[in-house]
């Protein structure tokens, strides 16, 4: 890999934005750690600004991605679909944990960027979620439950590893950055799904 690749730039990007804030680091900074000369990130993205939006768009497509390929499963079970959703979500997310911790604390945030992110890709995510909460309760197998209050339990479930990793490094002693810890918060959220959501628990097991 080229040391001005956008790769580059963009892993040493996140790792500063994580520690520093997306405010508090500098164009110099990012060169620095990527070692590389500050022109080539104007090169590639133009500013920060730019490389901001970069990462959160790029990120969000495949997030989208995920969604889009689990919802074939909506013709043979909703519930099933729903699981494979949350479990491909997941897992995608801690596929890249660095850019996934500044993604969710970035959204967080109220901004203009962020307020565009969330009329596109959020949009999109909450027609998918209703599509498929609709569908699940029309054929029984979900309770009779307000969509909206699903997903902010979904969403804060999803969000929590990556909104507070040093409370559960430090208070709670798991480690969210091990293959071990996804596997069994996966399984937390499914059950809690079983619990929450499904009318019969023995609907369409993942």
């Amino acid at each position: 890999m080229r040391k001005n690749s956008k790769e580059t730039i963009i892993t040493a990007a996140v790792l500063l934005f994580n520690t520093k804030g997306f405010a508090g680091t500098s164009i110099r900074d990012i060169a620095a750690k990527a070692n590389i000369n500050p022109s080539n990130i104007g090169y590639y993205f133009d500013n920060k600004l730019g490389l901001l939006e970069h990462c959160l768009t790029t990120y969000f497509e495949h997030y989208l991605e995920q969604i889009e390929s689990a919802l074939p499963l909506l013709e043979e079970s909703p519930s099933a679909c729903l699981k494979r959703v949350i479990e491909s979500i997941l897992y995608y997310q801690f596929s890249d944990i660095h850019m996934s911790r500044f993604i969710v604390r970035e959204m967080s945030l109220d901004s203009q960027t962020v307020r565009e992110i969330m009329s596109t890709y959020y949009q999109k995510e909450k027609y998918y979620f209703h599509v498929i909460f609709e569908n699940g309760m029309e054929r029984g197998e979900f309770r009779k439950l307000s969509p909206a209050y699903a997903m902010i339990q979904l969403k804060g479930q999803l969000s929590m590893p990556f909104l507070n990793p040093h409370y559960i490094t430090e208070v709670l002693h798991v480690f969210p950055q091990e293959r071990y810890f996804a596997e069994k918060y996966l399984e937390h959220i499914l059950s809690w799904i079983d619990a929450a959501v499904l009318e019969n628990k023995q609907v369409a097991i993942s």
